[in-house]
């Protein structure tokens, strides 16, 4: 019998809908990943499986023999431990029970290269029924042969790979576009039609009152007459009007993904080829070197990434490139004023949460115009008046990424460090970071195991820290280069 039974399962809050009258059935040793956007209510659905959330309507039903292990996507016990730690803690104690039924919430998060691998030669190598929300691609293809999308309020199933799912999206995005293509074209065709057939109404109307008062029509006739035309004309005009709302209807049913156009207040032509980090001999730590025999040039146009296991170094190399006062610092640095460095962590630390998005970009700007301002938001799809007016802490985290891209794109910085921005992120946010980064002309240090996110961006170096030393890595070639000097 099925592993799970759903039948009109539907989520809603009072504010929204997430989805209605999910039905379906799990086999057992299904593979499912569940993917959609922050807030579709993905994490509430993985709970509603566990058992300790009731859907909103309808009802999911378990086979009496089933195991359920879980695991949450915030694990709030072990202080101590590290985010990966705590992971590691939390599937151990899941698996333990040995479940039939293993539910795992973005459990790729915070973990490192090693980790993830670990993680997913376990998942793959598990028999039972897998159930993951995820926003990670890697994950994705290995170890997923079916997907649940939540999106517009329903929960659509596509069983196959993720290449192949996201193949079809493309597919059926073409598809949409061209029908709205000819949906609008339609529209405005009916426009037209509708406002000759009011001007050919008006003529009708003026040419018939002229004969009547030059008695060429008896009263009768032209009463008659002007009562033909007038059904005629409302009878044309409730056709028009009937096609032009089965086009709206059907526009607004269409919905596409928003895709971000940046414009960025430097170009590639103001990139001036020169050395903009040069550290030479260096230590960089805090009481003590976490890293030492520092050896690191980066150049303007230069897109290189920062790999190593948790707690290794990675980040204190950033705050000390960055000039945080908390860290120390040995050895020759040379690096970018602060104003021409652009900061993005996974938590947007650099946005001020009394501030509203509107004040975000108008401070960072103060001689742009209100329609610069307004215009500029647009890209970063931030158009309405409530939108802009938003306070930041009432912003979603994939809205708090945009607003932080468009801080940079106002101001745009030589060198942009980005440190593991894509954790927690839906995938359409996800590849709204990726078009702007396919945009920015300047510099970039990344901090991030998302090895597609990595591809997609075009890095062009590979750094490794290990045992306090960081090294040059050659993926394709399994080259390693020691920068240290002995």
């Amino acid at each position: 019998m099925p592993a799970i039974n759903f039948k009109n399962v539907s989520l809603s809050f009072p504010h929204k809908i997430c989805f209605e009258n999910f039905t379906t059935h799990v086999q057992p040793g299904s593979r499912i990943g569940i993917i959609g956007r922050n807030g579709s209510g993905k994490s509430t659905l993985l709970q509603m499986m566990q058992g300790a959330v009731k859907p909103t309507d309808g009802e999911i039903t378990l086979s009496p023999t089933a195991v359920v292990g879980y695991v949450p996507q915030i694990i709030i016990d072990h202080d101590t431990l590290s985010g990966g730690q705590r992971l590691n803690k939390a599937l151990t104690h899941a698996l333990v029970q040995q479940p039939t039924i293993l539910l795992l919430d973005e459990p790729t998060n915070h973990l490192d290269t090693r980790h993830r691998k670990s993680l997913m030669r376990m998942m793959a190598a598990y028999s039972g029924t897998l159930i993951v929300v995820t926003h990670d691609e890697d994950l994705l293809r290995t170890c997923i042969d079916t997907l649940w999308h939540i999106d517009n309020e329903r929960v659509h199933i596509f069983p196959g790979r993720y290449d192949d799912y996201r193949q079809e999206i493309n597919r059926k995005r073409a598809s949409i576009e061209k029908e709205v293509s000819g949906l609008n074209r339609s529209r405005t065709e009916m426009h037209h039609a509708l406002m000759k057939e009011q001007e050919r109404a008006k003529k009708s109307k003026i040419s018939g009152e002229k004969k009547r008062a030059q008695n060429h029509w008896p009263t009768v006739v032209a009463g008659d007459k002007e009562r033909q035309a007038e059904s005629t004309d409302s009878r044309k005009k409730c056709e028009i009007q009937g096609k032009k709302q089965h086009l709206s209807d059907r526009l607004s049913e269409l919905r596409l993904p928003e895709i971000i156009k940046p414009k960025f207040s430097i170009d590639a032509a103001d990139i001036k080829d020169r050395t903009l980090v040069s550290i030479v001999d260096a230590s960089v730590g805090y009481d003590k070197a976490l890293l030492s025999k520092i050896n690191l040039e980066l150049n303007s146009r230069d897109r290189i990434v920062l790999m190593g296991d948790n707690a290794s170094g990675k980040s204190t190399l950033i705050k000390g490139i960055l000039g945080d006062p908390c860290i120390t610092r040995q050895g020759n640095w040379t690096t970018p004023k602060p104003e021409d460095i652009g900061y993005l962590d996974q938590h947007y630390g650099t946005l001020s949460l009394e501030k509203t998005v509107i004040e975000s970009i108008v401070d960072l700007v103060p001689l742009w115009s209100h329609a610069e301002i307004r215009s500029h938001l647009n890209d970063f799809l931030f158009r309405k008046n409530e939108e802009v007016n938003c306070s930041v802490a009432q912003l979603s985290g994939g809205e708090k990424a945009r607003l932080s891209l468009a801080q940079i794109a106002a101001k745009t910085p030589k060198l942009l460090i980005l440190d593991e921005v894509t954790n927690n992120l839906d995938l359409e946010t996800r590849d709204h970071i990726i078009q702007v980064l396919k945009e920015y002309s300047g510099a970039l240090i990344v901090i991030s195991h998302d090895d597609s996110f990595l591809r997609e961006i075009s890095v062009t170096c590979f750094y490794q820290i290990e045992d306090g030393i960081i090294f040059s890595v050659n993926p394709m070639a399994s080259m390693v280069k020691r920068l240290t000097r002995e």
